[in-house]
């Protein structure tokens, strides 16, 4: 992913503003502040503005009106409390702004968690980048044939080249037509002085899923854990899970208590039904219970398997 220079110039120059604040802070945040965490082939992750830190999560569930003199383990104890418990409201009390430079077939998974403040690049407006997402070869693969929404096995020679050609020429093709319909260069100059072309909002149309879009995207950390804990999860598609595991760095500088805490709860953790844990309480018991007896489905079966490390 490379920056344009008058995007590296802005970052620059952002960093090297400083406003003296009251304020809490975190240093650690701080160094990372607007730049960009490179993401897929085009893309990025960055910070442009923040409030609250693990501090802020304690002194909104103790209603208090300053920091405490509490030692720091009974902070610690408490913010895995909240988080083990599945409280909300204190962790609303921290946000954080991102800038997010996406491909377009990604902003449309993402925009389904309708929990955040969104912006986006509009084409309306201006001309998109020439900037097309094209997936490693390791990212190639077939339909699963066991999962709807999964990947199969990854594609292989010919095939695979003959892949990446087809969705290189579509990009590339679609966007010359698009530049071509809006008479319009990248900078929006005017190529044919004598012919008038195709309004923006209507020539982006043709432009494939793979183009690079940029939104400003802010929520509170509530928001945040619940979006990452499903797109940093293995099974979420690879291209937006990359975009979760960089915005979970950035986590782990910010509220590092709360980052902890989310991935030994959360993350890492699994959800059992009632019947499940049932199954498991007569597991341990030394009961051999196999999944015909068990009242579980097939799916459900082997999902806890998989959860317990045991063979299905």
């Amino acid at each position: 992913m490379a920056l344009t220079d008058d995007q590296s110039a802005d970052i620059a120059a952002a960093r090297a503003t400083e406003a003296r604040t009251l304020r809490p802070t975190v240093p650690a945040l701080e160094a990372m502040l607007f730049e960009a965490i490179p993401v897929l082939d085009h893309g990025f992750v960055r910070v442009v503005d923040y409030m609250g830190d693990d501090g802020a999560v304690v002194q909104a569930a103790r209603v208090s009106y300053g920091r405490g003199t509490r030692a720091a383990n009974e902070d610690r104890g408490l913010i895995r409390y909240l988080m083990r418990h599945r409280h909300s409201t204190p962790f609303e009390m921290c946000e954080i702004k991102y800038h997010v430079k996406l491909p377009i077939f990604v902003a449309r998974q993402w925009i389904r968690h309708r929990t955040a403040n969104v912006n986006e690049y509009s084409a309306r407006y201006s001309i998109l980048d020439r900037e097309f997402y094209l997936p490693a070869p390791a990212q190639l693969a077939a339909q699963s044939s066991v999962n709807r929404q999964g990947r199969g096995d990854v594609l292989q020679g010919e095939e695979a080249a003959r892949v990446l050609d087809l969705l290189r020429e579509d990009a590339t093709r679609n966007y010359d037509h698009y530049i071509e319909m809006l008479n319009e260069d990248e900078q929006g100059r005017a190529v044919d002085p004598d012919r008038q072309g195709l309004a923006r909002e209507l020539a982006r149309m043709n432009l494939t899923l793979n183009a690079y879009t940029q939104w400003y995207w802010k929520t509170d950390l509530h928001n945040l854990l619940h979006f990452l804990s499903l797109r940093a999860d293995a099974h979420a598609q690879y291209e937006i899970r990359v975009y979760a595991e960089a915005m979970l760095k950035t986590v782990d500088a910010w509220v590092p208590e709360c980052a902890a805490a989310f991935r030994d709860y959360r993350l890492g953790a699994a959800t059992l039904s009632a019947q499940m844990l049932a199954i498991v309480r007569r597991l341990l018991a030394g009961e051999d219970v196999q999944q015909p007896g068990s009242g579980l489905s097939k799916r459900e079966w082997r999902e806890l398997m998989e959860t317990l490390g045991r063979p299905a």
